[in-house]
């Protein structure tokens, strides 16, 4: 950072610069998916950040970092919000400002070996706890998780199953820390080279001693329908059903669709729910469907999965509980309704589902549905996985974003997913990508494309079990808070010893009044 001094002391070009260094973790992820990117990609942000004059520029850095990279993350949705996709990226961006302060704190000047090595626990966790904020629904939720970019590493897949994504969240930000500290602070190696000892020790205790899946020995057939972008409900529904009769004869347990698959209500449309019943007849298997239409029983519209059967629905019905901001509703309407004229945001709110439903499929397989971006909340799949269910699925859709990145990171959740829980998971899309992991987060098959528009059915082996990440939660997110307060408690202790030793300020001199001189009176 000494040969860019001097260019630095422009805020401007500082700004500038933070959120590029920002944006350098997006590659990890999919489309590019270049996973091995993500251990070092953090590391010009920290020396940048580092190098701070005061405790405010760093906490500017922080945030100048943190827009870069939600920008950068979430850039296929331009075409979408236009530009309220900056106003966003700038208000999410600000809750990286405190770890910008935290990185100068504990990284700044020349850190003590103590400071060097709290650094390793302390930084991950203060990016573990803006993770876990941007991760609540209304905030846009848990999309780009740095621990989501290792989906395709079977020893991170590992690590999901003992502490979810959020573990491999923290395991990522350290091993940056470390490497920023043998680049910046050679004189502290041991604390580093620990960091990175350790997360090699715990990849490798995971590898060997957390459970794994209990295979059952049973394989379901699972078909997924892709039918592609179809302009019109009637047009598409058509595909479908065309796609789906193909299907008879191959002995298939389950068919699913994908998100928006039925264009109308059901109670309103018969003749629809007929002709499902006997696309199940003709399967021999029921078929999960995902009707996106305003409801005749209860008012507003709903996206819900459905379970037909040979004699129609079910009666088992899932409405989807997260939707997502300004696709499917706009927080705070009042305020940010205008966000509807500039792009193309939702015009009416959908109504919002209240619980989560596994569904009985028949042929003994309990499903666990969940609707597109739900995929991205490991709490959902954690739960469907507590309460039974056998098989994970994803019914979704990606139409907008069709030459983007979007359908190859939402594809590729289920990984994590199924690692997490220990569950196969089948992502079956409308339009997009759609794929099959088995229990241990590899792929079944090869995933449908986005030009695809077609069927494709897998042989899904299913398995039982609890993972220890399904037993014991989010424990690494509890345990990074459980760090940030002993470090908050350590600051201000110190602060409060500051404040005794400091000697009294000296009094000062006290003024000599002098006395008027008395005039006798005339």
């Amino acid at each position: 950072m000494k040969t860019f001094g001097p260019w630095l002391t422009s805020p401007w070009r500082r700004s500038a610069l933070a959120a590029l260094a920002g944006a350098l973790p997006v590659p990890a992820f999919p489309a590019p998916a270049l996973w091995w990117w993500a251990w070092f990609a953090l590391v010009p942000l920290l020396l940048l950040v580092r190098s701070a004059p005061t405790g405010k520029r760093a906490a500017y850095d922080g945030w100048c970092g943190g827009f870069g990279f939600m920008l950068a993350m979430h850039l296929w949705l331009l075409p979408f919000l236009h530009v309220f996709i900056f106003v966003l990226a700038a208000l999410l961006g600000a809750l990286w400002a405190p770890w910008g302060w935290l990185v100068r704190r504990f990284l700044g000047g020349a850190p003590s070996r103590r400071r060097a090595a709290a650094a390793l626990a302390v930084l991950p966790s203060g990016w573990l706890a803006v993770e876990l904020v941007r991760s609540w629904q209304a905030l846009g939720g848990p999309w780009g998780v740095l621990g989501s970019s290792q989906w395709q590493v079977e020893p991170a897949l590992r690590l999901a199953s003992v502490g979810g994504v959020w573990l491999l969240s923290f395991l990522v930000v350290a091993v940056n820390v470390a490497v920023a500290v043998l680049v910046a602070v050679p004189a502290h190696r041991l604390p580093a080279v620990a960091g990175l000892a350790a997360t090699a020790a715990a990849a490798s205790a995971a590898w060997v001693w957390s459970p794994r899946p209990d295979a059952t020995g049973r394989v379901a057939r699972i078909a997924v329908v892709q039918p592609g972008v179809i302009e019109g409900p009637d047009r598409r529904f058509d595909r479908e059903e065309q796609l789906t009769r193909g299907l008879a004869g191959q002995d298939v347990d389950l068919v699913v669709w994908g998100e928006s698959s039925v264009g109308y209500d059901l109670d309103d449309r018969p003749d629809l729910a007929r002709r499902l019943a006997a696309l199940s007849r003709a399967t021999g298997a029921d078929i999960l469907v995902n009707v996106d239409a305003r409801r005749s029983d209860v008012p507003g519209i709903y996206k819900s999965s459905l379970l037909i059967g040979p004699d129609g629905p079910t009666g088992d019905r899932y409405d989807k509980m997260r939707l997502v901001p300004f696709g499917e509703y706009i927080p705070a309407r009042s305020l940010l309704g205008w966000a509807s004229s500039v792009g193309k945001a939702a015009g009416e709110d959908r109504r919002r589902g209240s619980k989560q439903v596994v569904m009985d499929a028949g042929r003994g397989l309990r499903i666990g549905p969940m609707v597109c971006f739900e995929t991205a909340f490991p709490d959902m799949s954690r739960h469907l996985a507590g309460d039974g269910s056998d098989v994970l699925v994803a019914q979704s859709s990606t139409s907008t974003f069709q030459e983007s990145w979007a359908p190859a990171q939402h594809a590729s959740l289920g990984a994590l997913r199924a690692a997490e829980t220990g569950r196969p998971f089948v992502h079956a899309t409308l339009t997009g990508m759609s794929a099959v992991y088995d229990a241990s987060g590899r792929p079944v098959g090869s995933w449908l494309g986005t030009d695809a528009s077609s069927t494709a059915v897998h042989e899904v082996p299913l398995a039982d079990g609890v993972t220890p990440y399904v037993r014991f939660g989010d424990w690494p997110a509890h345990a990074a808070l459980l760090v940030l307060a002993a470090a908050a408690a350590r600051e201000g202790t110190r602060a409060v010893r500051r404040r005794r030793r400091s000697p009294a300020p000296l009094a000062p001199p006290a003024r000599t009044v002098r006395e008027s001189p008395v005039r006798p009176g005339r």
